[in-house]
């Protein structure tokens, strides 16, 4: 590092002089505009799937389509106290005040204080008392601290986008747990359903055997089949009770602490979103602007390790007094000023800045390449809930139409059995039957109503970057 100093008001100006000119024949290398190589798809090709698109989804409370009271609760009680969102919203706020050090430092600083110190020597003693006046500045030439601040905005806006993500994500989690709560309820009613079935089953036969109509093998099978439908019972409700614990940790509440049970309705999803294009999914998906943004502050400490290897210009300027006795301080012949000027420039530093702009560069593809990916996720999540939303509304439709002959089919099989024209293993079956495509078609239900909650997380949970300023213009605390 080589200094050049002086504190004549002349030999400043020569320095500002020599530093344009240094800026003038030697102005660095500035890093590309960040962009994604990927190429975007200009349609969905899952589009096709017999979706009907309705109107586009919604800036907040994309949830609220499902009518359902309960979930809705659910959800704003998630978003009012999950660890998640508390901890994005801190790290926004860290953000931000780092964004706000990095624009300090573009203005010049003064300090003041006061001293007083006593000496003494073989001759004398006495007090000597000052006060002063510190300044210092360090011109930015080249734009370092300027990119510092961009590096420390795009820092802000990726903090801001990750807490808009925590939130979509959330409340997508809540809505998919409360949908698998319904669905674990619904499957252990109808499992509950047939295990009275059963029961008057198992005393019908033990009937039958004790009067030597029905051999003891009937009523080890209808045994066998009571038993093995108590088990499922048992985990349906295990499940059921996991559901509201997860639930309740989503809310930060403790398990067991339930707001509110699930509606005995089936949900029922509105009509697909409008879709936007893919390439809209990168102001649309804050995982997608939170890659973005760091891609951007990676680019502008790129900017700063560039530029880390040329002159910086600093000037010092001071005001002080000193006098033996404090009523003297502010005395004209007190006063000493003093004005300089530093420009350093590095010479010989074992190749640290180098090494540390081969750092930035390596950073600035690894951004790029998080972007494509989270782009390409993004892309894939709308392709899945679009699959899945056709595959789930037809497989709930023909399981409805199973289930109706299923319970028609066991109707017929109970009575003819009671009536003796039929063997055990006939009415059995058919109770199985019916339970497996019940449940089946319960769990269909639940899985078309989470197609949608992945749909609305997909495009974003409705999210845009002027959602984001409005909620920064109604909080002006947090700026």
């Amino acid at each position: 590092m080589v200094r050049f100093g002086c504190r004549y008001g002349w030999s400043v100006s020569a320095l500002l002089l020599v530093a344009g000119a240094l800026g003038g024949c030697a102005t660095p290398p500035r890093a590309a505009a960040p962009e994604p190589a990927l190429a975007l798809p200009t349609a969905w090709s899952a589009a096709d799937q017999g979706v009907v698109p309705g109107p586009p989804l919604a800036a907040e409370n994309w949830w609220q389509g499902f009518g359902d009271a309960a979930l809705n609760a659910w959800v704003q009680a998630a978003l009012q106290a999950n660890a998640d969102v508390r901890s994005a919203a801190a790290a926004l706020a860290q953000a931000r005040a780092a964004r706000q050090a990095a624009q300090a430092a573009l203005s010049p600083t003064l300090d003041a204080g006061v001293r007083a110190r006593r000496q003494a020597t073989e001759a004398a003693s006495g007090n000597l008392f000052g006060a002063g006046l510190d300044a210092s500045w360090e011109l930015d030439l080249w734009g370092r601290r300027a990119a510092a601040v961009q590096a420390a905005q795009a820092d802000a806006q990726a903090s801001a986008a990750t807490l808009a993500w925590t939130r979509v994500s959330l409340a997508a989690e809540v809505a998919l747990a409360y949908f698998d709560g319904w669905s674990a309820r619904e499957r252990s009613e109808l499992a509950a359903r047939s295990l009275a079935a059963q029961e008057d089953s198992v005393r019908l036969t033990a009937w039958r055997v004790q009067a030597g109509l029905a051999p003891q093998q009937d009523l080890d099978t209808a045994r066998a089949s009571l038993e093995q439908t108590r088990a499922s019972l048992a985990a349906l409700r295990a499940a059921q009770r996991q559901a509201l614990h997860a639930l309740a940790l989503l809310a930060g509440r403790a398990p067991g602490q339930v707001l509110a049970e699930p509606r005995r309705e089936p949900p029922e999803p509105p009509p697909a979103w409008a879709l936007p294009l893919p390439a809209q999914l990168l102001t649309q998906r804050p995982d997608v602007a939170a890659a973005q943004a760091r891609l951007q502050a990676a680019a502008a400490r790129l900017r700063q390790a560039e530029v880390a290897r040329w002159p910086t210009l600093t000037l010092t300027g001071s005001l002080s007094w000193q006098a033996p006795r404090v009523t003297d301080l502010f005395d004209p012949a007190a006063l000493t000023r003093s004005l300089a000027a530093a420009l350093l420039a590095p010479v010989i530093d074992g190749g640290l800045r180098q090494a540390q702009q081969r750092q930035q560069e390596a950073a600035v593809e690894q951004a790029r390449a998080a972007l494509e990916g989270a782009l390409l996720a993004a892309l894939r999540d709308v392709e899945n809930a679009l699959v899945a939303i056709a595959a789930e509304r037809a497989r709930v439709q023909h399981l409805r139409a199973a289930e109706a002959a299923a319970e028609a089919a066991l109707q017929q099989a109970t009575q003819r059995h009671r009536a003796g024209l039929a063997d055990l293993r006939a009415l059995l079956e058919a109770q199985r039957t019916w339970l497996s495509v019940g449940s089946e078609r319960v769990a269909a239900q639940a899985q078309l109503a989470a197609a949608y909650v992945r749909l609305a997380k997909a495009l974003g949970g409705g999210w845009t970057p002027q959602a984001e300023t409005d909620t920064v213009a109604a909080n002006p605390k947090q700026d």
